[in-house]
């Protein structure tokens, strides 16, 4: 009941545990009180909006950094994955497989902004082997949602 509960929220965080009980067939007070316990136990960490910041007229860059780093003796890379999201640049810090060990996504106004990042505060951090950093020409799809207004600002139906 739960994972289905949090797929609905995942689609659209904006829905109300009478609505989510409807759909579900359920009671309103387990819906809620399931929802309560999630928040409390860290399973939902955060709603929110997915924006096409593309439709807005201020400036605003993306980029992916794929960062080569030393694991740190008995911290691994959660030690330097942890300087790094303490950033307010990176939106996201993820450990990946592959050549890299850390994917970041930033935003800035623009590239040299990226770049300052990079160079002043990535690129020392102890452990840092290199980067590589790749810009966001454009977003198609977001969370499930396409960005181009092909679907009308519709989200795909979840299949439980």
């Amino acid at each position: 009941m739960l994972n289905k509960i949090l797929r609905l929220l995942e689609d659209d965080g904006r829905l109300t545990s009478s609505q989510i009980a409807t759909m579900l067939g359920t009671d309103v007070k387990k819906v809620t009180n399931l929802i309560a316990k999630a928040e409390k136990d860290g399973v939902i960490v955060k709603y929110k909006a997915v924006v096409n910041w593309d439709k807005l007229a201020e400036d605003q860059i993306w980029a992916i950094i794929e960062v080569r780093v030393t694991p740190q003796m008995k911290a691994g890379f959660d030690a330097i994955a942890e300087r790094i999201y303490q950033f307010p640049e990176a939106r996201t810090v993820m450990l990946v497989s592959g050549t890299y060990d850390l994917a970041i996504i930033v935003t800035a106004r623009n590239v040299h902004e990226v770049a300052g990042f990079v160079t002043h505060k990535l690129a020392p951090i102890e452990g840092v082997q290199g980067t590589t950093t790749h810009f966001l020409l454009k977003r198609y799809k977001e969370d499930g949602v396409v960005l181009d207004g092909k679907n009308n600002g519709r989200r795909q139906q979840v299949v439980l």
